[in-house]
């Protein structure tokens, strides 16, 4: 990859890293209040983010690299697009409501029954209540590089639950000096 290149993507993934670790700070009982509007606004601005990373990169490819348009369609997955000016869908909705325990959609609607159903599994088959190390490492990797970045470590104990802000601290502290590679 051409080195300015890498240097737009390398500070695109950042941005959206950031914005990331805000939505998951928006979740937080803290700052509560102004959760439905932030989650929101940083979960778009990070979906926008890597659509600009993933542009460039396309931009390059096709400009520099003569790849078809289908091929390069393919890799961008533009069958997978939807755009957000479109609102939430129904299975959106659904999927919602089994989370919540919403009214089950009708029997005869299989397409929804089917969205609800992966909604309640969130709920009630543990996918959102146990606690999965992988997301949490995430979680504090995420808000330990904040707390790094933003020189502000001690916020860690104000808004997160102790276990993710302990392992955020340690994030942090490794991330305070440069450590040696071992082999």
């Amino acid at each position: 990859m051409p080195e300015p290149l890498r240097q737009a993507v390398h500070q695109l993934v950042s941005e959206a890293v950031m914005n990331c670790q805000e939505v998951l700070r928006y979740t937080e009982p803290d700052i509560a209040r102004d959760w439905q509007r932030m989650t929101l606004i940083r979960a778009t601005d990070a979906a926008d983010t890597m659509d600009m990373a993933s542009l460039l990169i396309a931009a390059y490819r096709q400009q520099y690299t003569d790849v078809e348009m289908d091929t390069l369609s393919s890799h961008l997955q533009v069958r997978q697009q939807r755009s957000r000016a479109a609102g939430p869908r129904e299975s959106d909705r659904q999927e919602v409501a089994g989370m919540l325990g919403g009214p089950q959609p009708p029997e005869s609607d299989a397409d929804a029954r089917r969205w609800y159903s992966w909604g309640q599994g969130y709920a009630e088959d543990g996918l959102m209540a146990e606690v999965d190390e992988q997301r949490l490492f995430t979680e504090a990797c995420l808000h330990g590089l904040r707390a790094r970045l933003c020189d502000d470590v001690d916020s860690l104990d104000r808004y997160l639950p102790p276990r993710v802000a302990e392992m955020a601290r340690k994030v942090a502290e490794v991330l305070e000096e440069p450590q040696p590679a071992t082999v």
